[in-house]
């Protein structure tokens, strides 16, 4: 098993700036790629921003520019910069861990408001 703690979320205004970490323990051998997704209400889940152990990255349109993804492998630890920060950013972002070989760990979430 894979435990995924995360940190970062909260309040910010418009224009704003946050950044999410998330630390996984355990069975961390294996890992093929971190990533971010998030929820806003009443939407499904989507896709942020992906890290593979190799460092290739992918981001949704919606983020590109703004969003920066990187990783710690040595510390297993995945990092989300959000800068220029919309009230459209406003969901629950979840950390994501994929292990060969198709294994799937889900962070707890943790909240990301923007609003004035």
């Amino acid at each position: 098993q894979v435990q995924l703690v995360e940190s970062g979320g909260g309040l910010v205004q418009p224009g704003g700036s946050l950044r999410l970490s998330c630390a996984a323990s355990g069975r961390v051998f294996g890992i093929a790629a971190m990533g971010w997704y998030r929820q806003a209400p009443g939407k499904q889940r989507e896709l942020v921003a992906t890290v593979t152990s190799g460092g290739s990255t992918n981001y949704a349109d919606s983020v590109k520019g703004r969003f920066t993804i990187s990783s710690d492998n040595a510390k297993s630890t995945v990092y989300l910069q959000m800068n220029s920060l919309e009230p459209e950013d406003t969901a629950v972002y979840y950390c994501h861990v994929r292990r060969y070989p198709a294994l799937n760990y889900w962070g707890q979430g943790t909240q990301v408001t923007v609003s004035s």
